[in-house]
């Protein structure tokens, strides 16, 4: 499947602010089942774009506006050919957990086993578990133990934007029973690794089906989550759409949590409040996309062994911008 993103996100200042300093994981990931084949970003007031790959492997972009200015605009454009996943099994052995207890898992999916950060467990989260019995899951084998706990969530939570916000607590979404696709993801990741089952937030976007059922909203960003088992290596579930992620879903950048893959970040040097509005759109490609329209993209600076930059030292009073929009979705 060819698909086309747009992804525009503009900062409203309401007086001009002297420099804004941004991240960004908005470049769709390169695997054997997504083909990169363009992506471009658009920055107003243009900038020097610098890139690096952060300590998951992500693609990074950097850049720094160091002249006043009321308003910041970034335009995201990429072009992805996308494959569905192998088909997985109706269930795996009960050996996938001794499997799953290794040292080779242990240590080598040691980020995506421990609590962190919003995906860690809670006595409101416990509660969940005691309610929904989902202890009981565990005498499964982990595959089909996870694709039910992905049903459970899309069951006990109703999607609505804007009962929770992108820096609330798992607490929130479990006392409201409501939230969007980045309030499910964390619950499942608690979940997942409170079992030992290495499991990793992945941000990114989804070309939505309603007719199929789809409940994400198809102008925002989603997210969802992957699962490492031995027998299978990485798999992914959409626990907001109650579905194993296919090749309707496109991934950007992978993380313990919302706050390692934020789709913007950054810091601005000012005393003005900012507005934030984002506009996505995922539409099939009207034609095959040519080589050489991707020889023509924009390419940004690496810094030399692509270390992180350090960006500039802002000495006065500094303002975090919203970690972007929440992926609602």
């Amino acid at each position: 499947m060819l698909l086309e993103i747009r992804h525009v996100t503009q900062y409203q200042y309401a007086a001009p602010v002297r420099e804004s300093v941004m991240e960004l994981w908005m470049q769709p990931q390169k695997s054997a089942r997504q083909r990169l084949v363009s992506f471009d970003l658009e920055l107003d007031p243009p900038a020097q774009l610098f890139s690096y790959a952060d300590s998951f492997g992500n693609a990074v972009y950097h850049f720094d506006v160091p002249q006043p200015h009321d308003r910041l605009t970034i335009t995201a454009r990429s072009a992805v050919e996308t494959s569905a996943p192998t088909g997985l099994p109706e269930a795996l052995d009960m050996g996938e957990w001794d499997r799953l207890r290794s040292d080779f898992v242990l240590g080598e999916h040691f980020d995506y086993l421990r609590p962190h950060g919003f995906a860690r467990e809670t006595d409101a989260l416990r509660v969940f578990e005691t309610e929904h019995e989902l202890e009981r899951l565990r005498m499964r084998d982990p595959l089909s133990a996870v694709r039910e706990l992905s049903k459970v969530i899309y069951g006990a939570f109703g999607y609505e934007a804007g009962v929770t916000r992108a820096d609330s607590p798992i607490d929130d979404v479990l006392k409201a029973r409501a939230g969007v696709c980045q309030d499910f993801a964390h619950v499942m990741l608690a979940i997942c690794r409170s079992w030992g089952v290495p499991a990793r937030y992945v941000s990114g976007y989804l070309f939505t089906d309603r007719k199929g059922g789809d409940r994400s909203d198809p102008d925002a960003t989603h997210a969802w989550v992957e699962v490492f088992l031995p027998s299978t290596r990485w798999i992914g579930f959409d626990p907001t759409n109650n579905t194993e992620a296919g090749e309707r879903h496109i991934a950007c950048a992978v993380g313990r949590d919302y706050s390692d893959v934020p789709p913007s970040r950054g810091v601005y040097k000012g005393e003005a409040d900012s507005e934030l509005s984002v506009g996505v759109s995922v539409r099939r490609a009207r034609a095959a996309i040519s080589e050489p329209e991707f020889m023509r993209t924009s390419r940004p600076t690496a810094r030399p062994g692509g270390r992180r930059p350090s960006g500039s030292a802002l000495a006065e009073q500094q303002r975090l911008h919203h970690m972007q929009q929440q992926q609602q979705q």
